[in-house]
C-alpha cells in the first residue's frame, strides 16, 4: 500500500511539474528558432582581436602627455588599428603635463595610429580651471591639431556664459571657440535667437 501511495504520488507530482519543466524549454527553443537580433555589442564582441576590462592608456605626441584615456571596456582591432571603448573617460593635457578638461561618454573609438579620438552618447566636457561644461551627442579629438569639435547641438555653460548652438571647433580649453547657429548669454551680452 504504501509503496502504491508513493508511486501515485510521485505520477502526481511529476504530471503537475512537467508543464512547468517543459514550458522553459519550449521558451528557449522558440527564441533561438527565430533568433533573436545580434546586438551591436555582441558583433564587437565576436569580431574584436582582444579585450581589454579597465582599459588605461596614455596619448602622446613627441613625448609630451596630451591625453589619457580610460575605459571600462575596450574592444581592440588590428586591421583598422582602432579600439571601440565602453564608458569612456579622457583627461587633457597642456604642454607643461597639466591637466586642462576631462570628457566623458558612453562609448568612443580611438585611433591609436593617428591618436584622433570620438565620443559619442551623452558626451560632458568639463574644463579644469573654472567647471566650464560642454554636453553634446558626439564630439572629435584630433591629436595633431590638438582641437575638438562636433557637427551637432550642444550646449555650453561657465560661470558667466549659458551657449547653445549645432556645430564647434575649439581647443581642449575652450579658450578659442568657434561655432556657427550660436544662441544663449554671456555675461552682460546677449545674442540673437
Amino acid at each position: 500500500m504504501r509503496r502504491s501511495l508513493e508511486s501515485g504520488v510521485r505520477s502526481w507530482v511529476f504530471g503537475a511539474m512537467l508543464p512547468l519543466l517543459l514550458a522553459p524549454s519550449s521558451w528557449l527553443l522558440s527564441s533561438c528558432k527565430g533568433g533573436s537580433p545580434v546586438t551591436a555589442t555582441q558583433a564587437v564582441l565576436d569580431s574584436a582581436d582582444q579585450v581589454l576590462l579597465g582599459m588605461s592608456h596614455y596619448v602622446t605626441d613627441g613625448g609630451v602627455l596630451r591625453a589619457r584615456v580610460r575605459a571600462d571596456t575596450a574592444y581592440f582591432f588590428s586591421n583598422s588599428q582602432r579600439a571601440e571603448l565602453r564608458n569612456v573617460h579622457v583627461t587633457f593635457y597642456d604642454l607643461t603635463g597639466r591637466p586642462t578638461s576631462t570628457l566623458t561618454s558612453k562609448e568612443g573609438t580611438h585611433h591609436w595610429r593617428t591618436g584622433n579620438m570620438e565620443a559619442r552618447g551623452n558626451v560632458v566636457l568639463v574644463r579644469d580651471n573654472d567647471g566650464a561644461t560642454m554636453r553634446t551627442e558626439a564630439m572629435t579629438y584630433n591629436q595633431v591639431k590638438n582641437e575638438v569639435a562636433s557637427d551637432v547641438a550642444f550646449t555650453f555653460d561657465s560661470p558667466t556664459q549659458h551657449l547653445r548652438g549645432v556645430g564647434f571647433t575649439a581647443d581642449p580649453e575652450f579658450r578659442n571657440v568657434r561655432t556657427k547657429n550660436l544662441t544663449g548669454t554671456g555675461g552682460q551680452l546677449v545674442l540673437p535667437r
